[in-house]
């Protein structure tokens, strides 16, 4: 199991390096829209409004249909992003509001149209963001640095949990994880964002601002974790599917950057940066 964990792993994170770098933006959204769209299949798979292979097969079509016409519209126009980004950051206010009174807030998700909406709010705004961030001078590197901004929450919740994990921090919906791996999440989340300030030169106000940013958005790749995880719990299966050997579902694999780089790239914007 070990060994076909870490061989995804490996083969996931060449892919997800070759995208980056060596994709023109137009080639990486498609890249991008398609993992979206197995994403969304898996969530229409979690709930009760698609209870039929096809309509989750619609759903996904459907998906990556609006990604890419919401990326033929950015390349005639920015403007509107700002909105795009907002809508997500209004939808994951919305989580933290519904985790707080879990699982009766959190059923609508998986157990109302509400979800059919909500799925392409997860989608759509992070892919064009992630469009957007690679196209920038540098963008390549901005990318890569958002999107291990996650993995950075990620390793230090696990390391600092396992370690000094004594309070839970949300128990009805992931046991394993505790109030001590968050902070220790956070804190990585911190040092990296030292290896950002020299990677792109950061000083000044706007540096404050993004070391800031940086704890922020290590808060909401926890929330969008924690959603997934409380969206499972209440379709009652373990893993949102079985594409990716060792590693359960596409879902599982991007819920943190559902949450994390929409509104990362949201705050670049705010600061100045992008």
């Amino acid at each position: 199991m070990l060994r076909q964990r870490v061989l995804t792993a490996v083969v996931l994170l060449a892919l997800l390096l070759a995208t980056i770098f060596m994709a023109p933006s137009a080639m990486l959204v498609a890249v991008f829209a398609l993992v979206g769209a197995i994403a969304a299949r898996e969530w229409a798979a979690l709930s009760t409004w698609a209870r039929a292979p096809s309509v989750a097969l619609g759903y996904a079509a459907l998906s990556f249909g609006l990604v890419m016409l919401a990326w033929w519209a950015h390349t005639r126009s920015a403007a509107w992003l700002p909105a795009l980004l907002g809508l997500s950051l209004l939808n994951w206010l919305w989580v933290a509001w519904a985790l707080a009174g879990y699982p009766q807030r959190v059923r609508p998700s998986v157990q109302s149209r509400w979800g059919i909406v909500q799925g392409l709010i997860l989608v759509v705004p992070t892919i064009v963001a992630c469009g957007h961030l690679q196209a920038r001078p540098e963008g390549a590197w901005w990318l890569l640095f958002a999107l291990f901004l996650v993995f950075a929450a990620d390793v230090g919740a696990y390391f600092a949990g396992r370690r000094f994990g004594r309070h839970k921090l949300a128990p009805l919906i992931s046991p394993g994880k505790t109030r001590e791996g968050a902070v220790g999440g956070l804190l990585l989340c911190g040092v990296w964002a030292g290896v950002g300030l020299w990677l792109f030169k950061l000083t000044g106000g706007p540096a404050l601002g993004f070391v800031l940013l940086c704890a922020v958005i290590g808060g909401f790749s926890i929330l969008g974790d924690l959603f997934e995880s409380a969206c499972k719990r209440i379709a009652n299966v373990k893993d949102s599917g079985n594409i990716l050997p060792g590693h359960g579902g596409m879902l599982d694999r991007i819920d943190s950057v559902v949450a994390a780089v929409p509104l990362f790239v949201l705050g670049l914007m705010a600061l100045g940066l992008a």
